[in-house]
């Protein structure tokens, strides 16, 4: 069934990301944020007051049985992702999930099989790849315009999540910064570049105690910096940094592109997006490209309101979201079976000329 031009919308968690999801449909347009849903009354009432949403609630189940309610934000913490992704598409609505898509591949797979089952589509929240200068590189690459893609360095890296202690907590997620934070580069690698066939990887836990933002300590074992080496499916050779203990952090992430014909950065000190590659530009420099100006999530959400709406088909997020784990789930194998060899020190007589 299509939906209405102007859907109505359920967001799933008065979390900080709530934040970004609402203003992103808001900037869209055509849309209304029917309702926002917590577990707490008080702190879901004022959460809503906040951002504008006049309805708030907790019964999540009465919400998703609202035949009103056409779409549904999933912005709930990890560990609750299947079981709140499959209650909303076994009710027939549309889903816009936040990543990482589930605790494991076997959840993934099951938030899958909802949406098969139900026919209700299935979208998981990259963020990334609706960026300007992601679109723009992306159109390049496609064109084949730099040619065969040697290396690519991406680096995600902030201080770390200091809003929540569930973020830190097993119970709650299967993994540190690389579920949190990292996915995000796992999946921009796959969108651009082409899929992850081999990893090798080291992680380590640096800040084992972490101060929130309300005074509180929280201790936790979950790794936060990793550096993964992949090798995709074309051949190309990827470094990937990612750190949760990072003061300055990075703009939402750092990409370097190193190919036949040209040099692309993105999120760099040269700007959103800067390409040497005279053959192309016809400038023996670098160049930053026009591009789009546009409130930050507009034009993902304006994507998954098309699909709500039925004018656009189902992208192919879903399966990402689950590629995604199966990276991620590589890295801590990979991290935990690695074989580290010793590099002697030279004795001062073999530095004598």
């Amino acid at each position: 069934m299509v939906s209405p031009a102007k859907p109505r919308i359920a967001i799933l968690g008065a979390g900080f990301i709530s934040d970004y999801h609402v203003r992103g449909l808001t900037a869209a347009g055509d849309v209304a944020i029917a309702c926002l849903v917590g577990r707490d009354p008080a702190r879901t009432r004022a959460r809503a007051a906040e951002l504008g949403i006049e309805n708030a609630a907790t019964d999540m189940a009465a919400v998703l049985a609202d035949p009103g309610i056409d779409g549904v934000v999933v912005a709930t913490p990890d560990g609750l992702h299947r079981d709140h992704a499959i209650a909303a598409l076994s009710q027939g609505k549309a889903v816009l999930l936040q990543k990482p898509m589930a605790l494991d591949t076997a959840q993934c797979a099951e938030i899958i099989a909802a949406s098969e089952a139900s026919g209700a589509p299935l979208t998981v929240s990259f963020m990334h790849r609706y960026f300007p200068e992601v679109r723009w590189l992306k159109r390049l690459l496609d064109e084949g315009a730099l040619g065969r893609v040697h290396s690519v360095r991406i680096r995600n890296a902030t201080p770390g999540a200091d809003w929540a202690d569930w973020f830190y907590s097993p119970e709650n997620v299967s993994g540190g910064v690389v579920m949190q934070l990292g996915v995000h580069g796992i999946d921009l690698c796959a969108h651009l570049f082409g899929p992850v066939t081999e990893v090798t990887a080291s992680l380590a836990t640096t800040r084992p105690n972490r101060r929130l933002a309300d005074g509180r300590t929280v201790t936790t074992a979950l790794e936060d910096n990793v550096v993964a080496s992949y090798t995709l499916a074309n051949g190309a050779l990827v470094s990937h940094e990612m750190s949760y203990t990072e003061i300055a952090g990075c703009d939402r992430f750092r990409l370097e592109l190193y190919a036949d014909k040209g040099t692309v950065w993105l999120r760099s000190e040269r700007g959103p997006a800067a390409i040497y590659a005279p053959e192309i530009t016809g400038q023996d420099g670098w160049v930053s490209p026009p591009l789009a100006d546009e409130a930050l999530g507009a034009a993902h959400h304006r994507h998954w309101l098309d699909i709500v709406r039925g004018q656009a088909l189902p992208d192919n997020s879903a399966s990402a979201g689950l590629a995604s784990i199966l990276v991620a789930e590589a890295i801590y194998r990979a991290a935990g079976a690695a074989r580290r060899v010793a590099v002697a020190c030279p004795t001062s007589e073999e530095h004598e000329d």
